[in-house]
């Protein structure tokens, strides 16, 4: 925990007469990583307005009582609200076009607050805070937000037993996801022509993964069911989860019930594209799980093309192919940033074998970072399993077990965890337990370190334009991690179907700031995430103060030095929130 003190500041700044004017801020100084380094909290205005009332401003930062019979202080901090990560969004929403793309779609709502501010607001908790719409209303206490005309949202609160949150805010925040989830195949559209025009994007290859994400309580009646959970929790019900990527840019998605086979989605979602996005032909990047023998005679049939990451185990012919593996052909890929800082890089290489079938190639990838990250997990694994088997050895020897089919049991669930059974085999003679590496399974899983297998029907694919699309989907990957984890789209605790979708659709909506973010930033040269971004940004505050004689002041302090690299890496050139026109300055 850092330590921290606040003061009074005097700058001077020359104006156009040739005076000179001072102004006063409120800085505070803190210490990080043991140095000492400073922030403004607020800039409080001209020192000679100010005058009277410095000594009771520098005694209050500094902590110091009053003494007895000295009269109440006038000076009072009314609010420090968190601004920047909010400021941040608005930026990225403007930019993105969505103020107008979600006016499209909103009509006079009851409480007369339009429904694109109303839909800024739950995407931004997505992004900054992610929390249910009775969470929202706690961050609402601790930041600054507020719709285009400056006007802040508030917090209504109004205990009645497990709630907390006035039921008509709650209700306009559920009419919001209503409505989100009505538009939502017209505002996916319109973002997308919206990106094309931005940063012209061609739709040539499609990239499309599918996650799980699962329920606290029962969900929505059959449509939050069980299935194959990727969350590990095969006890809850769930909903599947596919999205499509586009040069980077996640344009959109689908929410299918909890046992939807994932095969059965791939020509549902590429009928999609071309009905409302007018895809023609597109490559369709993905896993080899995810299609069937017909969906790819389907694709080809209609003239698409395919990028497949291929199972390496259960496959009769990767043997085949690893064999046909020549030393001197394969081909180095390029390496990424990061591996270009270290002083030997890790090598990626690719080669191309005969697939044996025509309008089928087949890419065999060696990576040695994957091999080295393979082999420790391989190790870790084998010295687990390693001690449960001679565990189970020793109880053999001193006559705990004595019944084969006891011991072949204990030695059935030994090799259950862990993968064993890829590493060892066992023997159970006259009464002795025995265990050795496999010379068959361990050798093949040493072979399969490190390598991984593409296919493609894509002629004009060269080896390593293949790698380099895959890696695209390895993103897709990383970005359903943001999904799930960072926005916090799990668990769900919405019981209606279309909210169940709207709450999925607002992620999706923050996952998509989330990466223009990572976008500006590292156009900046700003080595951050975009995590790190917006807890920097924290340090960036509306203060409001009362002085004695004066209507309550409102200032914004500069953030920490790491704040204002993203400040201007989003070319935030205005850090103060809008002001209100009337007299209205507050909405909820």
């Amino acid at each position: 925990m850092e330590d921290s003190a606040m003061y009074v500041r005097t700058i001077r700044v020359p104006s156009s007469r040739g005076s000179t004017n001072e102004y006063l801020r409120v800085v505070e100084a803190y210490r990080e990583d043991g140095k000492v380094k400073q922030r403004t909290i607020a800039d409080l205005g001209r020192k000679d307005l100010l005058r009277a009332v410095l000594p009771q401003l520098e005694r209050i930062l500094k902590g110091i009582p009053k003494l007895d019979g000295e009269p109440d202080d006038d000076i009072a901090v009314l609010d420090a609200s968190t601004w920047g990560p909010v400021l941040a969004v608005r930026a990225l929403f403007k930019e993105l076009g969505l103020w107008e793309i979600l006016d499209q779609f909103g009509d006079e709502d009851r409480d007369k607050v339009p429904f694109a501010d109303r839909a800024f607001v739950l995407i931004a908790n997505r992004l900054v805070c992610p929390a249910s719409e009775h969470g929202l209303a706690r961050w609402l206490e601790t930041d600054f937000v507020c719709d285009r005309l400056g006007r802040r949202f508030l917090p209504q609160w109004k205990a009645w037993n497990r709630v907390r949150v006035d039921f008509q805010q709650l209700h306009a925040w559920y009419r919001t996801l209503d409505r989100l989830e009505r538009a939502k195949n017209a505002i996916e559209v319109s973002l997308y022509h919206r990106l094309r025009d931005l940063f012209s994007i061609k739709p040539d290859l499609i990239f499309y993964d599918i996650t799980s994400t699962y329920f606290e309580g029962a969900g929505p009646d059959d449509f939050a069911r069980h299935g194959h959970s990727r969350d590990q929790k095969r006890r809850n019900v769930q909903v599947i989860v596919g999205v499509v990527m586009v040069a980077g840019w996640p344009i959109t998605h689908h929410v299918w019930q909890g046992k939807r086979r994932d095969s059965t989605t791939v020509l549902e979602v590429l009928r999609d594209l071309k009905e409302r996005f007018d895809f023609q032909r597109v490559v369709f990047v993905g896993d080899r799980g995810m299609v069937s023998e017909d969906n790819l005679k389907e694709m080809i049939d209609a003239g698409q093309g395919y990028l497949l990451g291929l199972r390496r185990r259960q496959n009769p012919e990767l043997s085949g192919w690893l064999e046909k593996l020549k030393p001197h052909q394969w081909i180095d890929c390029p390496v990424g940033i990061t591996a270009r800082e270290q002083e030997r890089p890790p090598r990626t290489r690719v080669q191309e074998v005969a697939s044996g079938e025509k309008g089928k190639r087949v890419f065999v990838i060696d990576s040695e970072e994957r091999q080295a990250y393979e082999q420790r997990l391989r190790t870790r694994s084998m010295e687990k399993v390693r001690l449960r088997l001679e565990k189970l050895q020793q109880r053999v020897a001193a006559g705990r077990l004595k019944k084969p089919e006891v011991i072949g049991a204990a030695a059935a669930r030994a090799l259950s965890r862990h993968h064993g059974d890829r590493y060892y085999r066992w023997e159970l003679t006259k009464g002795v337990f025995t265990f050795e590496e496999h010379p068959v399974r361990l050798r093949r899983e040493q072979q399969l370190e490190g390598k991984y297998v593409l296919m493609t029907s894509e002629k004009q694919f060269t080896a390593q334009d293949a790698v380099q699309q895959y890696k695209e989907l390895m993103e897709l990957e990383r970005g359903f991690r943001s999904l799930k984890d960072i926005l916090a789209l799990r668990p769900i605790y919405h019981r209606v179907e279309s909210r169940v979708k709207a709450h999925i659709f607002v992620a999706a909506l923050a996952l998509l700031l989330q990466r223009l973010l990572e976008r500006r930033l590292k156009q900046a040269n700003v080595p951050m995430s975009a995590a790190e971004a917006m807890q920097t940004l924290e340090t960036i505050r509306v203060v409001k103060f009362h002085l004695p004689g004066q209507p309550p002041r409102q200032g914004v302090s500069t953030g920490s030095p790491r704040a204002r690299q993203v400040v201007k890496a989003l070319d935030l050139a205005q850090l103060r929130p809008p002001t209100p026109a009337g007299s209205e300055t507050e909405v909820s």
